[in-house]
């Protein structure tokens, strides 16, 4: 049966998976985010877009790595929950 405990293991597990899935790419584009707005700072250009083409290039390439990875991340937590199923109802 479904109670407040189940439904928060759910959504406890669920945050998890989508923070251990978005931490490479937030990570990543936190960095080069950081490292674009120093060299802007120290060579006074202040153009907004600048940042976008390496964050989309880190951004690729992290997926590139990592996608795989992520994917299975996924799929498991989704094997699990469709498994709880049958308990869940009843």
């Amino acid at each position: 049966m479904m109670d407040q405990g189940t439904v928060l293991d759910i959504g406890r597990e669920a945050l998890t998976v989508v923070a251990t899935i978005a931490g490479p790419m937030l990570g990543v584009a936190l960095v080069i985010g950081l490292l674009v707005g120093i060299v802007q700072a120290a060579t006074s250009i202040n153009e907004m877009t600048l940042s976008f083409i390496p964050k989309l290039a880190a951004l690729v390439l992290v997926l590139y790595l990592f996608g795989a990875w992520q994917i299975t991340v996924l799929t498991d937590f989704a094997s699990r929950l469709i498994e709880r199923i049958p308990g869940i109802i009843g």
